[in-house]
């Protein structure tokens, strides 16, 4: 029974050197993620080793973070800046229309908050699944965004519990640092990655669906998804389609 408790394969031990990692690799996104245009880049070195945690692989997590970090710096960072600017700018639209600062009213104002409000949502499904994308798939920036874009709707089930989960880790750390700061301390050493890791469970399952038989069998990094050139990838676009 000792022996049994001991052993590093045990998955209590597992599960302990799992939150080891989580720690290492919020130091390690908040290191990098200080010049804030590398946001991106960083997110997806995190997700590149949270989707390896949940499919038990092993791999060093410094290392498997700066390789991701370095081969997915220029595609990843483009991807930030662009959703970035969009996020700024129908941020601000939205408030601004909410607040009353636009002088309009009744159904213009209704419609006007609508249609910012449906984009800032668009942009919310997008930005969640954009850059576990982009550490799992080979693409274009554009065809990345596609992606994102299209997966989130065809799975708008777990796209949605994603985003109550994510909502609902960061209102437990807002209030927690106010009422149960033990339980924030937690949090904030787990950090982003925390959100990550869960989110992982969800697209480990939904990548699974995309990926050629062969890739998936030799658990490759990175794979191709939606390459207008692809055969495979061509009947994972179709499907994508029905829904």
């Amino acid at each position: 029974m000792l022996q049994g408790l001991f052993n590093y394969d045990n998955p209590v031990w597992r599960f302990i050197g799992k939150l080891g990692d989580l720690i290492v690799l919020n130091i390690l996104w908040t290191i990098c993620s200080i010049p804030i245009f590398t946001i991106g880049a960083s997110t997806t070195a995190v997700y590149y080793v949270t989707l390896k945690l949940v499919r038990d692989e092993d791999d060093s997590t410094i290392k498997a973070f700066f390789r991701s970090f370095k081969s997915n710096f220029k595609q990843a960072t483009a991807i930030w800046l662009l959703l970035l600017a969009a996020g700024l700018l129908l941020g601000f639209d939205f408030w601004f229309i909410v607040t009353g600062r636009m002088p309009v009213a009744g159904g213009i104002k209704l419609f006007f908050t609508a249609v910012f409000g449906g984009l800032l949502m668009i942009l919310i499904f997008v930005g969640t699944y954009v850059f576990p994308l982009q550490c799992r798939f080979y693409n274009t920036v554009k065809r990345t965004l596609f992606n994102a874009f299209f997966m989130s709707v065809r799975h708008l089930f777990q796209t949605l519990g994603i985003i109550v989960i994510d909502i609902a880790i960061l209102v437990l750390s807002y209030f927690s640092l106010f009422y149960l700061p033990q339980v924030s301390m937690l949090l904030i050493l787990f950090g982003m990655p925390l959100i990550a890791f869960v989110n992982s469970f969800f697209f480990t399952a939904i990548f699974r669906r995309y990926m050629p038989k062969e890739e998936e069998e030799r658990h490759n990094d990175i794979s191709p998804l939606l390459d207008d050139n692809n055969e495979e990838v061509e009947e994972a676009i179709r499907n994508l389609k029905k829904g």
